[in-house]
C-alpha cells in the first residue's frame, strides 16, 4: 500500500478530524468553521480522496493572522481552511510514526510525551556535569525561512510516494492572503497548520544529527536550540562551526547579534534561566517570564472593568492565569517570588472588592461581618476608622485590619457565584 493510501484511510482521516475540532481555532480563508466539517466529508469525502491521489487537489491559501509575542511584536501565523487543516493532519499523524522513534533524544518540541519541562531537566543535568558555557543559538525568522527544495528532497529520503511528496509541496506553495490579496509563497512553512511541526523537526533533524555526530551536549526545542560546553574557547570555536553548517547545509539564516555564548546565569531558554545553589545548578523564571505574569494580571485588573464585572468572572479569569503560570514553572525554584506576587495580586482585589462597597458604611458591615467570624477580635474604632479614612483606595486596603480580615484564606473560599481566589504560594507549594 502506497504512502498516500495510508494517510487517505477512513481511520486515520477520522482520527485527523477529531484532532481538528478538539482543537477548534478560527475559520480559515472560506469562513468554514470546526463545526460544519464532519457533515462536509461525509458529503465530500471521497472526491478529494479521488483528487489526492490523481494529484489535482489544490489546497487553499492561508489567512495570515498575526499573535503578540512578549517583545512587543507580532508573530505571523498562517490558518489554513479547516478541510486543508483536517488533510495536514492526517499527513502529520503518518509523518510522525515514520520520523519520531528516529529523532534525536534532545529535541522536544512537538513531540508526543514530551514537553518544555523535559527539555530544561536535560539542560540542568548537563550543566551540572560541568557544561557551563551555553550557545545560545537563535535562528532568524525559521519558520519563514525553510527552503522547500531541501525540504523535499530530505523527506524523499525516506518518503518513496510521489503523490504524498507533491501534495506536502502543493501545502508549503498554497499561498498567504492578507488583506484580501493572495501572496505566493515560495519560502517557509506559515506556523498555524498541524503540518509545520512534524516538517519543521524533519527540517532540523538533520541539525540534530550533526551535533550528535560531534558528540557535542544540546537541547532543541522547536526552533530554539543551546548547546553546552566545558569552555569558553570551545564554545566560541563551536558556535562559529555550526552557524556555518546551518547556512550552508539547510540554508539557514543565524542572527549575528542574538547568537552568543554566555554562562548559565545569563542564558534565557525556554522562558527559564539558570543559577548556582550551593552544590548544583537550578532554574527559574526569567525576569520577562515574572513581568509576563505582573501585564497579564494586570490586564484583567483593571479597576473600572472588574467593579462593573461580577467577582467569578475576574476571579476566573485570574485563577487561570495563575495556575497556567506555576504549572508551567513549577519545576523552578521561585518560592519568594510567588510569596510576593500573592501579596501583589492580594492587594489589586482588595483594591476592587472596596471599590465595589463604595461607600464607608457597606465597607464598615462587609469588615464587621468578617470580624465576628475570624479570631482577630478587632474593635469597633479599629473598623471604623479604616472605613470612614480619608487615605486613598491603595493606602486603605493596604492597612493592617484590611490584610488581616481579607487574608489569603479569606479570598480563596468559594462561593455559590464564585470560586475562591487562587492562593499563589499555597498551589506552587502543594
Amino acid at each position: 500500500m502506497k504512502l498516500m493510501e495510508v494517510i487517505l484511510q477512513d481511520e486515520n482521516l477520522e482520527e485527523a478530524i477529531k484532532r481538528v475540532k478538539s482543537n477548534k481555532g478560527v475559520a480559515g480563508v472560506d469562513k468554514m468553521t470546526v463545526d460544519e466539517i464532519d457533515e462536509y466529508f461525509k458529503s465530500n469525502k471521497e472526491t478529494i480522496k479521488k483528487q489526492i491521489l490523481e494529484k489535482k487537489y489544490r489546497p487553499q491559501p492561508v489567512k495570515r493572522v498575526y499573535i503578540p509575542k512578549s517583545n512587543g511584536k507580532k508573530r505571523p501565523l498562517g490558518i489554513p481552511t479547516v478541510v486543508d487543516r483536517v488533510i495536514q493532519q492526517a499527513i502529520a499523524q503518518v509523518l510522525s510514526k515514520i520520523y519520531d522513534d528516529t529523532f534525536s533524544d534532545n529535541s522536544f518540541g512537538f513531540r508526543p510525551h514530551r514537553s518544555a519541562q523535559d527539555a530544561i531537566m536535560c539542560t540542568l543535568d548537563y550543566l551540572n556535569e560541568g557544561y557551563e558555557w551555553v550557545i545560545d543559538l537563535d535562528i532568524e525568522a525559521y519558520f519563514d525561512t525553510v527552503n522547500h527544495d531541501k525540504l523535499i528532497s530530505i523527506l524523499r529520503e525516506r518518503v518513496f510516494d510521489s503523490a504524498t511528496l507533491h501534495l506536502i509541496r502543493k501545502f508549503l506553495q498554497a499561498g498567504i492572503m492578507e488583506k484580501g490579496l493572495v501572496k505566493a509563497n515560495t519560502l517557509g512553512m506559515p506556523q498555524g497548520g498541524p503540518l509545520s511541526p512534524i516538517l519543521s523537526n524533519i527540517y532540523l533533524d538533520k541539525f540534530d544529527k550533526e551535533l550528535e555526530s560531534r558528540g557535542l551536549h544540546f537541547v532543541r526545542y522547536a526552533d530554539d536550540c543551546n548547546i553546552f560546553i566545558k569552555s569558553e574557547m570551545a564554545a566560541n570555536r563551536v558556535m562559529k562551526s555550526v552557524t556555518s553548517w546551518l547556512e550552508r547545509k539547510l540554508f539557514l539564516k543565524v542572527s549575528a547579534t542574538k547568537t552568543k555564548v554566555v554562562r548559565p546565569n545569563n542564558s534565557n531558554f525556554l522562558g527559564f534561566t539558570y543559577w548556582k545553589g550551593s552544590s548544583k545548578w537550578e532554574c527559574k523564571p526569567n525576569n520577562k517570564s515574572k513581568k509576563r505574569l505582573y501585564e497579564n494580571c494586570r490586564k484583567e485588573l483593571i479597576r473600572k472593568r472588574c467593579v462593573a464585572q461580577t467577582n467569578a468572572k475576574t476571579f476566573t479569569r485570574i485563577n487561570q492565569i495563575v495556575r497556567g503560570w506555576i504549572n508551567y514553572f513549577r519545576i523552578g525554584k521561585m518560592k519568594g517570588f510567588i510569596d510576593e506576587f500573592g501579596q501583589w495580586l492580594r492587594h489589586k482585589i482588595r483594591v476592587i472588592l472596596f471599590k465595589q462597597w463604595k461607600k464607608p458604611k457597606r465597607i464598615y458591615i462587609n469588615l464587621q461581618r468578617l470580624n465576628k467570624i475570624l479570631p482577630y477580635h478587632f474593635s469597633d474604632e479599629q473598623i471604623y476608622s479604616v472605613a470612614n479614612t480619608r487615605l486613598g483606595l491603595y493606602r486603605q486596603t493596604g492597612m493592617r485590619v484590611v490584610n488581616f480580615l481579607l487574608n489569603p484564606e479569606v479570598l480563596s473560599i468559594g462561593k455559590e457565584d464564585r470560586p475562591g481566589l487562587v492562593n499563589p504560594l499555597t498551589y506552587y507549594l502543594r
